[in-house]
């Protein structure tokens, strides 16, 4: 839910850096960010974490409010090194509105499992997909267990979508949850959407076999549902630097190639017009920056499994 629109921040981009001096109770950046000119508003999360959240951070870059000053002086410093970086997320964001009403509207799908999801935000999930199926179902899963309070608080008047507090890194413990097993009929065609989240998952913990088992359990006729940051378009220099400031962050990030993007798609077949920059998924005619920051495709589990 974390995947909607503001206006550029080109004010912020334009202000002059000031000295290298972080919020107080922040550590410094260090590792080459101390020239990044930070947020004026460091109000603080509650409690002793002085730790930028990367969920926070995205709200940020799409407009959103649930975000503290330390979360905004990460975001605003990556956008001094990827200037379109707010540009990107709000088309990955409309990449997901896009990929749930093809899903809803084109593929008949009534069941949708989001992972990763985010704080909610305008145009989630559910309220896409209920818009053109009412009673279609919507498992939302976030390991960050503020942000699946937040959506389980919105969702106590919806019957059909439940918010869960559990991790992509243990798809078991996903799959085998009591709320997954109550809402989402595994026998049928389902939505897996994994939107801006594998780039969190380090190569180390394994992201092919986790991707590898939920597709295990999908049954033929359902969607997996991609979206991924690549640092093929950006310099190696200022993509190293962007690593640096999400190392500090809660989830440090990796992006990934185009080939190692697509490698999460073996055994499904990928829906045109393929695994293509999030702003040219579907879009007429196609819109974005003249770099790619996120691909995004959708893979079909064919019949025969």
């Amino acid at each position: 839910m974390a995947h909607e629109a503001q206006p550029a921040r080109a004010a912020a981009l334009a202000k002059p850096p000031i000295p290298a001096v972080a919020p107080p109770g922040i550590a410094s950046y260090g590792d080459g960010l101390e020239g990044l000119a930070m947020s004026e508003n460091h109000d603080a999360p509650p409690g002793p974490a002085v730790t930028a959240n990367v969920a926070r951070i995205y709200d940020y870059l799409v407009g959103g409010k649930d975000n503290y000053g330390i979360d905004r002086v990460a975001a605003e410093a990556l956008l001094q090194i990827v200037p379109d970086a707010a540009t990107a997320a709000r088309q990955n964001r409309a990449f997901l509105g896009r990929a749930v009403r093809f899903l809803a509207r084109n593929a008949g799908i009534r069941q949708f499992i989001d992972i990763g999801t985010g704080l909610p935000t305008h145009g989630n999930v559910h309220e896409i997909a209920q818009k053109t199926i009412p009673d279609a179902r919507v498992l939302y899963v976030d390991n960050d267990p503020v942000v699946a309070v937040h959506a389980q608080a919105l969702l106590t008047d919806n019957a059909t979508t439940v918010a869960i507090n559990r991790d992509l890194r243990d798809p078991d413990e996903i799959l085998n949850h009591p709320a997954l097993r109550a809402l989402i009929d595994l026998r049928e065609p389902v939505a897996v959407l994994l939107v801006a989240v594998l780039h969190f998952i380090k190569d180390a913990e394994n992201p092919y076999a986790i991707v590898g088992r939920l597709k295990e359990a999908m049954a033929p006729g359902s969607y997996l549902v991609i979206s991924h940051v690549t640092g093929d378009d950006i310099p190696p220099e200022d993509a190293a630097t962007a690593r640096k400031l999400y190392d500090r962050a809660n989830a440090p990030g990796i992006a990934r190639t185009h080939a190692e993007v697509k490698r999460f798609f073996d055994g499904l077949d990928v829906i045109p017009p393929g695994l293509v920059s999030c702003s040219s998924w579907r879009t007429r005619p196609p819109t974005g920056p003249a770099r790619t920051i996120f691909y995004a495709g959708i893979g079909q589990k064919g019949v025969r499994g």
